[in-house]
């Protein structure tokens, strides 16, 4: 395969082995700029503007032309360059980049399972380097800040090597080469920790105290500040042989756990047998250990893409046992709610066991650790119901041994076009083919017996599956009724109503539905024109109740009929759904019903109940009771409200639209405050944004100026998780002066505890310990003595992060004080946990233990997992520090198992301290 090569001069290199030199500054530049944005459209502005350094001559445009024209021949290939409106495009189908390879590799060092793995990955990445980045285009302002920040990733990548190979005991070595890296950044604290602890490893103890000497003085006179604590820290425990410090003997390799995705959906049981189909699908993917295989299956609505791709998938899934990853895009959506690329992305990852710190916000950070992620696996990925290729493209895997098959209406030429991807045109169903699925389904005597009336079901049904199976279904749940006799009614059907036609193919689908509907029972035809109101994709029978004002044992039976009648789907265990085209004929017929007020107080009310089990300390709104027909479901456990928002999470997001659309303004308030935790907890940022945008809208349109405060406020929070801090602190801004002109002074504390917090994220502490004591006063003045009392701890813990353990202190203990006073068991766990580590960071190792081991039962008395684990890390922490390895190690297996049932990234950094423990030990 063809590399561009960006990391030094520029070049390419053929398969061959051949390497090129680009000549001339533009044409270097051009390959420069679309090397750095592979497989994305880069506008002709954009480049003209980078080429020439804002500065073009008339001839810009003719000239870029000739560059693009030059360059497919230097690449060998005329459609190794793509024109896209508005832009160029560097086609990655048979071409790779240097850049994207080093960030593979670094990403999979930095994931691996031992040092010796991740020195493996970085040298490799490492090894890419043939100079500075984009040497010899450096000149050109874009591209210097780009070679910049290359440079700053090869630095950061030799940082995590040293780190690596200090675990495998490379000390003596590694003096050397980090004696020059220290040169080259005299103030880095960090190439002087590895410094340091090489040496020391060396046997160079005194060498290893000078070198720290030398840097304080340096920082001194220079900066005027002293070393961290980190270095200071360090000092100390070579001070006194800490035997921490020493050598691993023989690295301990704690492999994580491997998940295996299985996310394939139930294949339907009767398929009709598209057998040249299926035989194209093969054909298509017996080629992925060469190249990623893509297959487009396009066709009408209802005529069987979904279930043709499931089914193949589920027949070739032995072929990727690295796992299958599944999602719906829901494209062709009713409600308009696309599935996002950001939201599918997150979910693999997750599936892949990646923890959620780790997962970025942005969408081309998170598909390029997708790809990452995914390098060397052989996956199968079934993307269903897209809606055009920009929605499919980040979900697109970058190496070979993987495959994607992806449903669409439209036929997406342009992934054809640029990804080389292959179609698979999926036309009606032949009569033989139509006929075995009715045999499958009715049975081959019925089929024998009346075969004129079963070729007339399938005129009738223009060989479509979806219409097939409603057909088969009334012949199913009527066996008394002689197959001419559906016949005959199907025949009737045609006509009587507006019909809804499928634009490709002009079929009477309506008519083919209105018949299946008029077979109903009356309170089944009732139900089923009500769940048209339901956002989707699914639903329980609990909400279906609510909905159609019956008890749930009697919708039960009228979703049974439904599904008998094909007119429904059971999508999973006790969840239903329907085809997107009957929700749409369902939504027409029951335009003038009166189901989703109670809809919305269903979800409403178990969201609410389900919020306050999941955070029982938040203090909810006011929401009127349901209506006299809406059966909220009852939750009554913590882990019944998780399982319940988890399941519904795509439901709530459609209702909060729809109900916005709608102008059910107090609704769409209401349910954003609803599943704020869940959101927040399982790393759903980008759906909290939407969310909380939606409540500060509807808050508007109502004039509720504290509604709309609080979604200012909790917008922030979930910008703040994306490293998004500007747009929180703006946030934040709004939240407080809409508080300050309520004249809430409690509310106002909030928001300036909030921007400590947000503070201290960014490791700004000094400032974190203005706004507490902000907080601190407004607090004091609300009379809020609980929250002052917070608001105390959270300004120790502040100074406690900024190194300044001798002003934490007291004002924590102070704090405690309050909190035992006021009964607040929640923060005194909380403060508790503060104090044992600022006793642990003063050497008082008893009672930091005391205070932890006081934690530890608060947080066990409140039931809270993720809490009771880090304070029992930090306790091993601190036995460790007393010497009290066989404790330590105690303390952290118990971390450990809670960390890794909850799926918690800090279980990495638990797992690494066994490991360096057990080493010790040997």
């Amino acid at each position: 395969m063809t590399q561009v090569r960006l990391l030094g001069p520029i070049e390419v290199a053929s398969a061959d082995g051949t390497v090129t030199a680009v000549p001339g500054l533009r044409r270097r530049a051009v390959l420069a700029v679309l090397g750095l944005n592979p497989g994305r459209t880069v506008s002709i502005d954009q480049l003209i503007d980078v080429v020439w350094d804002a500065e073009p001559p008339a001839t810009a445009t003719n000239t870029l032309q000739r560059n693009i024209s030059y360059l497919r021949d230097l690449l060998g290939s005329k459609n190794a360059i793509v024109a896209k409106p508005p832009g160029y495009l560097l086609r990655t189908a048979d071409l790779s980049t240097d850049v994207e390879e080093a960030e593979r590799l670094i990403c999979q060092g930095r994931q691996a399972a031992s040092p010796q793995e991740a020195v493996t990955h970085l040298d490799a990445a490492l090894a890419l380097w043939r100079g500075p980045a984009l040497a010899d285009v450096a000149e050109l302002r874009w591209l210097g800040e780009q070679a910049q920040r290359l440079g700053q990733t090869q630095f950061e990548a030799i940082r995590t090597l040293v780190d690596a190979r200090l675990a495998l005991g490379e000390h003596a070595q590694l003096v050397p080469e980090l004696e020059q890296l220290v040169a080259a950044r005299p103030f880095d604290e960090d190439l002087h920790r590895q410094l340091m602890l090489a040496l020391y490893r060396a046997g160079r103890q005194a060498e290893s105290l000078a070198r720290y000497q030398r840097l304080k003085r340096t920082l001194a006179d220079e900066l005027g500040i002293d070393p961290g604590q980190g270095l200071r820290d360090l000092e100390a425990s070579i001070l006194r042989q800490d035997s921490a410090l020493d050598a691993p003997s023989q690295p301990l390799i704690v492999a994580p756990t491997v998940r295996v995705p299985a996310q394939l959906p139930l294949a339907t049981a009767a398929f009709a047998a598209r057998r040249d189909e299926l035989k194209r699908l093969d054909e298509v993917m017996a080629r992925r250990t060469e190249n990623v295989c893509i297959a487009i299956v396009s066709g009408t609505a209802g005529v069987g893409k979904t279930t043709l791709a499931v089914h193949w998938a589920h027949s070739a899934r032995h072929g990727f046992p690295d796992g299958q990853l599944y999602a719906d895009l829901r494209g062709f959506d009713r409600s308009g709610s696309v599935t996002e690329p950001a939201t599918v992305l997150r979910a693999f990852l997750d599936a892949f066991g990646v923890p959620l710190e780790k997962i970025p916000a942005e969408i081309d950070a998170l598909a390029a650790l997708y790809r990452s992620v995914l390098a060397d696996k052989r996956i199968l990925v079934v993307l269903d119901n897209a809606r055009d290729a920009e929605q499919v493209r980040p979900l697109l895997p970058g190496t070979p041994g993987c495959a994607v098959a992806v449903t669409s209406r439209y036929q997406l030429t342009a992934l054809v076009t640029v990804e080389g991807a292959q179609p698979v045109i999926l036309e009606p169903l032949t009569d033989d083919e139509a006929r075995d699925l009715l045999t499958r389904r009715i049975g081959k005597d019925r089929v024998a017996a009346e075969e004129a009336a079963i070729q007339e079901i399938i005129t009738c049904c223009a060989r479509l599956p979806l219409a097939l199976a409603l057909a088969a279904a009334s012949c199913v749940t009527r066996p008394h009724l002689p197959v001419r006799g559906v016949a005959a009614e199907l025949r009737k059907s045609f006509g009587t109503l507006d019909a809804l036609r499928n634009l490709d193919s002009g079929t009477d689908i309506r008519s083919i539905f209105s018949w299946s509907y008029h077979a109903l029972s009356p309170a089944a035809a009732r139900v089923f024109r009500l769940l048209g109101q339901h956002p989707g994709p699914d639903f329980t029978v609990a909400a279906a109740a609510s909905l159609t004002a019956l008890p749930a044992a009697d919708v039960q039976q009228k979703l049974a009929e439904l599904v008998r009648a094909n007119l429904l789907t059971e999508s999973s265990p006790e969840r239903y759904g329907l085809h997107d085209l009957l929700w749409t004929y369902a939504a027409d017929l029951g335009r003038d019903e009166d189901g989703f007020p109670r809809l919305l107080d269903h979800y409403l009310h178990t969201a609410m109940s389900a919020a306050l089990l999941l955070n029982p300390q938040r203090e909810p709104p006011v929401v009127p009771p349901p209506g006299p027909d809406a059966t909220p479901e009852r939750l009554s456990s913590r882990e019944e409200a998780a399982s319940w928002l988890t399941a519904e999470r795509a439901v709530l997001l459609g209702l909060i639209k729809r109900a916005a659309a709608l102008e059910y303004h107090e609704y769409v308030w209401r349910l954003a405050w609803a599943t704020l935790d869940h959101l927040d907890r399982g790393g759903h940022w980008g759906d909290q944004v939407a969310n909380q945008q939606a409540a500060i809208e509807s808050a508007k349109c109502l004039g509720a100026r504290a509604a709309q405060a609080n979604a200012h406020f909790y917008l922030a929070t979930a910008y703040a998780r994306m490293a998004r801090y500007d747009a929180a602190q703006t946030q934040l801004a709004q939240a407080f002066d809409l508080y300050a002109s309520l004249g809430d002074l409690g509310d106002q504390a909030k928001v300036q505890y909030q921007m400590g917090w947000l503070s201290n994220r960014q490791g700004e502490h000094q400032q974190a310990v203005g706004h507490a004591r902000q907080a601190l006063r407004l607090y004091r003045l609300a009379g809020q003595s609980m929250m002052a009392a917070r608001a105390l701890n959270s300004l120790g813990w502040a100074y406690a992060l900024g190194g300044d353990f001798a002003r934490a202190r007291p004002r924590c203990e102070l704090a405690l004080t309050r909190m035992r006073e006021l009964g607040d068991l929640t923060f005194q766990a909380g403060t508790s946990d503060s104090l044992g580590y600022i006793y642990h960071h003063l050497g008082d190792h008893d009672l930091a233990i005391e205070h932890f081991q006081r934690a530890l039962e608060l947080f066990r008395e409140l039931d809270d997992r993720y809490y009771e684990a880090d304070t029992l890390k930090h306790l091993g922490d601190t036995y460790h520090a007393t010497g009290d390895d066989g404790a330590a190690q105690v303390a952290w297996k118990q971390a450990l198992e809670i960390l890794e049932l909850l799926r918690h990234p800090d279980s990495a950094k638990v797992r690494a301290r066994l490991r360096t423990s057990a080493d010790r030990s040997r």
